[in-house]
């Protein structure tokens, strides 16, 4: 790696958006990253990059992987060079993120009260009462502030013309914010000089913030709810995460058998002093192990009776069970006529162009176009899957023909998005990866918006999979002014 030239110096992006350069219009990304970082030197960044890695390993934050009969900690890869978001731009997809997230929760009201949205035909009836997060269990149970999504993550990506589209709404149980705060307190360790006078939006509150937002959802007539945080137990891939957050909160952290419903349907949680009650649970557990009573009657995770108490009334559950229909990639594809049926307006944010397969039209045209689109299952998530038409061989476009003619209702296909890039240390100096960005949000009365998010970074050379599961890293995210 060179070790004396302008950061910039061989930097270059053939097509596409880039976060930096294509913002040198703007002055405070000049300043701070055009000017302040172009003279770094290349080599004591690399220095900087491999301390900040075994910090982050030495802290605990890692995530699991699981390969056949080992289980394996990992980091997830930080990138040292922040990507920088103008308060302009913040202010756009904050607007966006805000209207997507009212009008999902409209929705998950309406599919479990009315369901006028199926009666008007606007989305198929079969494709919600046939999902498979849907729970017939929550028809009819109303929720304080109508709230079923109050912790969600909204990937998007930005086009060639720097436009941000919204790939997939987050709503089950969104992970990775736990990397958005530590990144921030790494780099004020590591980069105190570039940081000192940027005026960089803070991320640390988050914790505060999702205790406020979950305490407006409390049951109501509780003042000073008692939250917990509920986790699956060290062996989850996220347990980091779980720790960070009810530390961040300063809420107990429970697992299942940690807890108990009475006779009244009222949930405490075991203590040393005793029983005490517990009125909101922040759980991040799937719904299938959430309550044998009503679920799965093998799970050990859950605790028996939550369901009663959440349809008692003397319990809430973030995020709501049965909120993954909103979360389904298919629904997705029908968001722009789900936000103008509820609120009356035009998405905000776009979607990318998205072909249903279970359509007969979009059908025909996937599959006469493969080798052009993007190939997802729509049950799938963390990057598992997915097809890459231009980027993929013949018998790999031959099997998913053959999987989306078998069942086609499982697939939806998008065309290639060229994703922006941010410059990224690689061996051979700075180098344009590609970027999406999940900005997290938190629904009580209303919402809020986390000024910043997670960047992941696909650390490969051409790759657009971003996700760590696939070989991403993740960057500091930078809202200016």
């Amino acid at each position: 790696m060179p070790s004396h030239q302008s950061l910039f110096d061989d930097y270059g992006v053939e097509n596409g958006f880039c976060e930096v350069t294509g913002r040198n219009d703007d002055p405070d990304v000049s300043r701070l990253f055009l000017k302040r970082l172009a003279g770094r030197n290349l080599r004591t960044l690399a220095r900087r990059q491999k301390g900040a890695e075994a910090e982050l390993y030495n802290l605990g934050i890692t995530f699991t992987v699981y390969s056949g009969d080992k289980t394996i900690d990992r980091i997830l890869p930080f990138d040292i060079v922040p990507r920088p978001i103008t308060a302009a731009d913040f202010a756009e997809l904050e607007a966006g993120v805000i209207q997507r997230i009212k009008a999902l929760n409209l929705f998950l009201h309406d599919i479990y009260h009315d369901q006028n949205i199926l009666k008007d035909g606007v989305v198929p009836a079969d494709l919600v009462t046939g999902n498979k997060y849907f729970l017939k269990e929550m028809m009819g149970v109303d929720l304080p502030q109508g709230t079923y999504t109050h912790i969600c993550g909204t990937d998007l990506i930005r086009d060639t013309d720097g436009k941000f589209l919204v790939l997939e709404d987050n709503c089950r149980s969104p992970s990775g914010v736990s990397y958005v705060v530590e990144n921030r307190h790494l780099m004020m360790r590591l980069f105190p000089d570039l940081m000192e006078g940027a005026k960089v939006r803070p991320v640390s509150d988050y914790g505060q913030r999702l205790r406020e937002k979950l305490s407006e959802t409390a049951p109501d007539g509780v003042g000073d709810p008692r939250i917990v945080l509920m986790t699956p137990g060290i062996y989850n891939s996220a347990y980091f995460e779980h720790v960070f957050l009810a530390r961040e909160m300063g809420v107990p952290l429970v697992e299942g058998r940690d807890m108990f419903v009475d006779e009244n349907d009222q949930v405490y949680m075991r203590t040393v002093a005793g029983p005490e009650p517990v009125h909101v649970i922040y759980r991040r557990i799937d719904d299938a192990f959430l309550d044998p009573e009503v679920f799965r009657e093998d799970s050990q995770l859950g605790t028996p009776g939550l369901m009663r108490a959440l349809k008692a009334g003397k319990l809430t559950i973030a995020n709501a069970p049965g909120t993954g229909v909103a979360d389904d990639k298919a629904i997705y594809a029908y968001l722009p006529r789900i936000v103008r049926y509820y609120l009356d307006e035009d998405l905000k944010l776009g979607n990318v162009h998205t072909y249903i397969c279970r359509e007969k039209g979009d059908l025909a045209y996937v599959l006469d176009h493969l080798d052009e689109l993007v190939v997802k299952p729509v049950g799938e998530s963390g990057g598992y899957g997915i097809v890459v038409g231009p980027k993929a061989s013949r018998k790999e476009l031959d099997e998913v023909a053959e999987a989306i003619k078998d069942d086609p209702s499982n697939y939806i296909a998008q065309p290639m998005i060229n994703l922006s890039v941010c410059p990224t240390l690689t061996s051979e100096g700075l180098s344009p990866r590609h970027v999406d960005l999940r900005p997290f949000a938190l629904t009580g009365k209303d919402t809020w918006v986390m000024p910043g998010g997670l960047t992941r970074v696909a650390l490969r050379r051409g790759s657009i999979i971003v996700n760590s599961s696939q070989g991403g890293g993740s960057k500091d995210t930078w809202v200016l002014g």
